[in-house]
């Protein structure tokens, strides 16, 4: 049989008699029941299961073992088996490894699917062999090691796919193995962890890259060359921001099964400069005021563990500051969405591939002359006093808030969402934060402003005096709707503080890769397994 030819014949799936194909061209696997002596024809009850989402298929023992999960078939007059172990559709986006058996009373047909389905896993080139992975052992509620020992490890066994395991010690132990490491030699880098973690090992990646490529990451104009290695997410800190973000779900085991598979997102990264320096990349939230002052209190208290993120929230909401300052920005003209046309970035984005396309098109134009470069577009200047400056280059969504700061925010359509939050009453400022929990648009206030850009400036009123310094004021107890303006915030830069808050920031379209596929849109029919 050639190797694009269908597949068909007729096998027992559970004490059931079907028809099973494999059509090579489609790379589709279907079985539905037969109880007549031909293949018959798929009904509603045909269950089909893409080749992509196979882990691997293995032989059942002729006695009866199967290897996979135990099942007994001693008393079959089928003793010929194979299992399929594959990817199982769960509520919530939650992926879940199960298997299928086949059994047929000829050993050379099962040989014969064995072989073929084996073939089939071959020619997927996209999935990784060899990968560098990181744990961290600290982050969360430590539990980084057991559950990659315990939910990860395991999986990537099945697959045959073997890791070369660091469990890091300090803070940039997985940074400063990047800058180190021969990267040729793995398909992937995998880091366990929260958002810390996985800041980490992009700032090793994005950094070592440009090493190689000779580029001065410290020039805010630079064009940051992409990396060829992508990343894999395991969640187990406390947020897991970015994974929820971009597979809808803080599930270890899913996060491994789309690694395995071999997804791939392309993801916009911006990077933060300050006086021709870089300070950080970010890929989800920077926030100055509001944000910021959170992150800030909060690295005081990290002994009171988790709940410090909560106590620092309501004492930032209580003292109600505000910031005064001038945000330049330069409109997102390549982009075909907008922060408030609700249309969620989703698998297979439409307008994160046609963003980038314009995106390009714009470049290659401004190379040659034939259009206005960023040094003529016009920057647009906003002005005032602000409770929060927030940018988000993705949605943000976490458990918290299921549809994050910016539910339209797009993962690679080369701009983010810039929301500013002006002076306003506490009262109005909490029916704001609300809404984040809530499907309400939490942009539908008039102290409320945002714009989608590729580009951004901020500028503190004080910021020659007053940058780098710390610390909140006083609670203010004359009035109970008043701002109290303050002289510097902090930037939550990812969830770490950036003391300067004169800051230049810029987005890279599509920078980095993960092991995903983005949240899919619509729930999928579950295959009979």
């Amino acid at each position: 049989m050639g190797a694009a030819e269908p597949l068909l014949s007729v096998l027992w799936v559970k004490r059931q008699r079907c028809a099973v194909s494999l059509d090579p061209a489609r790379a589709l696997l279907r079985w539905w029941p037969s109880p007549g002596p031909g293949a018959g024809v798929p009904g509603e009850d045909a269950c089909s299961l893409p080749v992509a989402e196979i882990i691997t298929v293995e032989e059942t023992d002729r006695h009866g073992k199967h290897y996979g999960g135990g099942g007994k078939w001693q008393k079959m007059e089928t003793p010929f088996a194979f299992t399929v172990h594959c990817v199982k559709r769960a509520r919530r986006h939650r992926w879940k490894c199960a298997q299928v058996t086949f059994c047929g009373a000829d050993e050379q047909l099962c040989h014969l699917w064995l072989h073929t389905l084996q073939e089939q896993l071959d020619n997927l080139t996209c999935r990784p062999k060899h990968l560098l992975v990181f744990i961290n052992p600290f982050g969360g509620k430590g539990r980084g090691k057991r559950i990659y020992e315990r939910k990860v490890a395991p999986l990537f066994a099945l697959a045959a796919i073997t890791a070369e395991v660091i469990v890091t010690e300090r803070a940039n132990h997985a940074k400063e193995a990047l800058y180190e490491a021969d990267l040729d030699k793995y398909d992937g880098i995998v880091c366990v962890g929260g958002d810390g973690m996985f800041s980490e090992v992009l700032h090793g990646l994005v950094g070592s890259t440009q090493r190689s490529a000779g580029v001065d990451q410290n020039e805010p104009r630079a064009a940051l060359v992409p990396s060829q290695l992508r990343i894999g997410i395991i969640p187990a800190g406390s947020t897991d921001c970015v994974c929820y973000s971009t597979v809808g779900t803080s599930d270890a085991e899913t996060s491994a099964l789309h690694i395995i598979v071999g997804d791939s997102l392309a993801m916009d990264v911006s990077s933060v400069h300050h006086n021709g320096t870089l300070l950080r990349y970010s890929v989800s939230l920077l926030g100055y005021g509001f944000y910021g002052d959170i992150i800030r209190d909060s690295e005081k208290k990290r002994w009171m563990g988790l709940i410090r993120y909560d106590f620092s929230g309501v004492k930032t909401f209580l003292s109600h500051h505000c910031y005064e300052g001038t945000v330049s920005f330069l409109p997102a003209q390549h982009t075909v969405g907008s922060p408030r046309d609700g249309k969620p970035c989703r698998a297979g984005c439409f307008v994160c591939r046609q963003s980038k396309q314009q995106l390009e098109e714009e470049q290659k134009r401004s190379l040659y002359g034939l259009d206005s470069s960023e040094e003529v577009e016009e920057w647009k200047v906003v002005c005032g006093k602000f409770l929060a400056i927030n940018s988000a280059n993705m949605s943000c969504a976490c458990p918290r808030s299921p549809r994050g700061l910016s539910p339209a925010a797009h993962l690679g359509d080369g701009s983010c969402d810039l929301i500013l939050i002006r002076k306003c009453s506490r009262f109005n400022f909490l029916r704001f934060l609300v809404r984040h929990t809530n499907q309400c648009d939490q942009f539908d206030f008039t102290f409320v402003e945002v714009y989608r850009v590729k580009r951004f400036q901020f500028v503190s009123k004080q910021a020659d005096e007053e940058e780098g310094k710390q610390g909140l004021g006083p609670i203010c107890s004359q009035h109970a709707s008043c701002c109290c303006t303050a002289a510097s915030s902090s930037w939550n830069c990812d969830g770490e503080v950036l003391h300067s808050p004169a800051l230049e920031v810029r987005v890279h379209c599509q920078l980095v890769r993960l092991f995903a596929r983005g949240i899919e849109g619509s729930p999928t029919p579950e295959p009979c397994h």
